[in-house]
Parts: C-alpha cells; structure tokens; sequence
C-alpha cells in the first residue's frame, strides 16, 4: 500500500499538467521520500514479520540507520517547505510564481537534500568505528541509530550530543518555523471578511497539517518511548517502530487523495475509467 500509494501520487502529478504547480512539485518530494523510506526497510522488516532472517551485518545495519534518519531529516525539511509555500499563496499571492519559480524550487529540492544526507554524515560514520561488546539485540525489525550505540562499549559522547543537537536544530526548529507559518496565515485568514473565503483557504492548508501531524507524532512517541520507556514491553518499542516507519509514508497518499480536491477530482476520473 506505501508503494502503490506514493508511485499513484507521483503518477498523476507527471501525467496531469493541472498539478504542476510549486504545491504538487513539493508533494512529488514528499512521495519520493516516503517511497524512499520503504524501499530502504521493506527487506528488514518483512524478512523479521516473515521469519526468513534474524541478522543483519554491521555495514547493512549502518547504511539503513543512514537512510532512515536521513530520509526523516528530508520529510522534515520537506514538510518545512510546503508551509513556506502555504504562507506565500495565502500571505503574499501576487508574489507567489515570481518566488516559486522552477529553478528556486529545483534550488530547493537541492538544499533538502544536501541538508538532510551530508548532516546526519557524521553520526553515522561515527558507528563504524566503535566497538559493539554488548548483547547484539536491535529493539526493531530495522536498524536505527539509538539502538546501535547503545550496543556499543565506546565512548559514545559525540554520537549522543551530535543527535541532540540535530534534534533541536532541524526537528525541533523545523516544527516551530511551521507553526510560525500557520500563526501568520491564520492571522491573514481571520482578516478575510467573507466566511466562504476564509474557509476555502484554510481548507488548502488542512492536508498539509495533517502531514505533519502524521509524520511528528510518530517521532515524538518513539523519541519518548527510548528516552523514558525501557521499563516498558519490547512490544511498545516494536509498535512505536513500526509505526515511526510505516505510518506516515501510508497515510500521505490518503490524506492528500482525500482532502486536495485537483487529485481527488484526478483519482476519481483514473479509478473511473479503469471501470469503465
């Protein structure tokens, strides 16, 4: 469902010339990146649920790490732009297609992704040198970063500080920048004096904050589960994972085929004609 999902959502943006607009272009990235996600656990985590493998070596269980935290870096940043695109259509109209040219936001698919893979580099580099003496145990059926150093009998202060602060400084800080964005496009709304254009522009915003609910939730309860829940089941820990990786790249799709009315409307007309 993740795969057919995203690839239906990056079908009808390329196919469908009313959808190429910045709005749809920084969707495509967001499908791309939840695509991305599955593709890099789907072996793990059915290879675990299917009972075909119980290992994984140290270099695969890096490169996975890296993929996961990167890609989650990069639907951060991604979702970061979308609001930024929000507050431009709804705050600033006229300026909206000489800001979001192609090339700016070529410029900014760019950024995205040298800020999401080249920052979380360093972390991950890192677990290649120290030494693993402790129970070889991973808490999830994929590799993450927190289990692995805390495999690990060396000095882990750099891999420990160094996720913090890329924590604060892209989670957190991308977070808050978003909810500046909403509490300036509400601001702006509110002024609207007609009911039915408030409405019709908040209603371009809803598909946007229920991505990053979907995808910030997740984060939250996982972070919160391995900071103060080793007391609790592994099972918690197993959910919590799985729904960290499964949940937002599933949910995307349909929160965007049900609440953005030009691809409902582009669903509809495809599903349509298959019956037919």
């Amino acid at each position: 469902m993740v795969f057919l999902g995203n690839c239906m959502v990056l079908h009808m943006i390329r196919t469908e010339p009313s959808l190429h607009e910045p709005m749809f272009y920084f969707l495509a990235m967001l499908a791309l990146t939840d695509l991305f996600m599955g593709l890099s656990t789907v072996h793990t985590v059915l290879g675990v649920l299917w009972g075909f493998t119980e290992e994984i070596s140290l270099d695969s269980c890096i490169a996975q790490s890296y993929f996961i935290h990167g890609l989650s870096l990069m639907e951060s940043s991604v979702l970061l732009t979308m609001s930024f695109d929000r507050y431009i259509a709804i705050c600033n109209p006229l300026r909206y297609s000489s800001i979001l040219t192609h090339d700016n936001i070529r410029k900014i698919g760019i950024i995205i992704l040298c800020r999401s893979l080249l920052l979380i580099s360093p972390a991950i580099i890192r677990l290649k040198f120290l030494n693993y003496c402790r129970p070889h145990i991973l808490s999830h059926s994929f590799c993450l970063h927190q289990d692995l150093i805390q495999m690990a009998c060396s000095d882990i202060h750099f891999n420990s500080f160094y996720a913090l602060a890329l924590v604060v400084s892209i989670f957190l800080l991308d977070a808050v920048l978003i909810l500046i964005s909403y509490i300036l496009i509400l601001h702006v709304v509110l002024a609207i004096a007609s009911r039915k254009e408030r409405m019709k522009s908040l209603q371009t915003c809803v598909s946007h904050i229920c991505a990053v609910l979907v995808f910030y939730i997740p984060i939250i309860g996982l972070t919160m589960v391995h900071r103060f829940g080793k007391h609790l089941s592994p099972l918690v820990h197993v959910l919590m994972g799985n729904i960290y990786i499964l949940f937002p790249p599933l949910m995307n799709p349909i929160i965007y085929s049900i609440k953005t009315q030009q691809i409902r409307r582009r669903v509809q007309r495809l599903f349509y004609l298959k019956g037919s």
